[in-house]
């Protein structure tokens, strides 16, 4: 039962050989490119929602802070195709897996850390010790302070990670719990089947919202370094 339940989650291969860059590549394909001076219906739906989502998304940034667009858009992009084709069945995830989350949140995260000692040092040394502390409790602040700060990349991918494997599980649970229901109670099973149903448009809703939390976070990080 563990095997099959966990079964989902281990990087795929073919010919001894892992797949799992192919897998994390083959998103980029899915979203057509304008090549017409007037777009069709598919690329003009694509380019409003980008816009919409670019233009919630930066309207808290400086100058400095809106280069990083492209980097974001492509970010919500490529998480949110990709937790979308993990619930295709037979699918691996490659966002259940903490290894890849923190390859995408250390980088970014170290990059608006390190924007913000570039271009905001006074500030960004400021953030670790709160105005009007008493001189005692200084170097415990700053201990904190320290902790908060290098714990956020732990945080955006452990958030990530935790969220789309718990709903892959339920998923699996409830989809195996509906086929041994039904030569005990076919209502029973009707009842769980109709559950699973739900649970599925309740995944498909959390993995745009974690991908849109993701960028989110990092462009709030980006916001307080700019």
């Amino acid at each position: 039962m563990n095997e099959n339940l966990f079964a989902s989650f281990a990087a795929p291969s073919m010919m001894g050989l892992p797949i799992v860059v192919l897998i994390v590549m083959f998103p980029s394909i899915l979203f057509p490119t304008p090549s017409r001076l007037i777009n069709n219906r598919l690329i003009s739906i694509q380019q409003w929602l980008i816009q919409l989502t670019s233009k919630q998304m930066l309207a808290i940034h400086n100058q400095k802070g809106r280069t990083w667009a492209l980097m974001l858009m492509s970010l919500i992009l490529f998480i949110g195709s990709t937790n979308l084709l993990g619930l295709l069945p037979h699918s691996f995830t490659p966002t259940t897996q903490l290894s890849m989350n923190l390859g995408m949140a250390i980088p970014l995260w170290a990059g608006t850390v390190i924007t913000g000692f570039r271009y905001k040092t006074k500030a960004s040394l400021a953030h670790f010790l709160p105005q009007g502390t008493p001189l005692p409790l200084i170097p415990m602040l700053v201990v904190i302070e320290t902790i908060s700060l290098f714990i956020q990349p732990m945080a955006l991918a452990v958030r990530l990670t935790a969220n789309i494997t718990a709903g892959h599980l339920l998923i699996h649970l409830i989809g195996g719990a509906t086929l041994a229901l039904i030569n005990i109670s076919a209502i029973t099973a009707f009842i769980t089947f109709i559950i699973l149903i739900l649970l599925t448009i309740l995944e498909f809703a959390v993995a745009l919202i974690q991908a849109y939390v993701f960028t989110l976070l990092v462009s709030l990080y980006l916001h307080d370094n700019t």
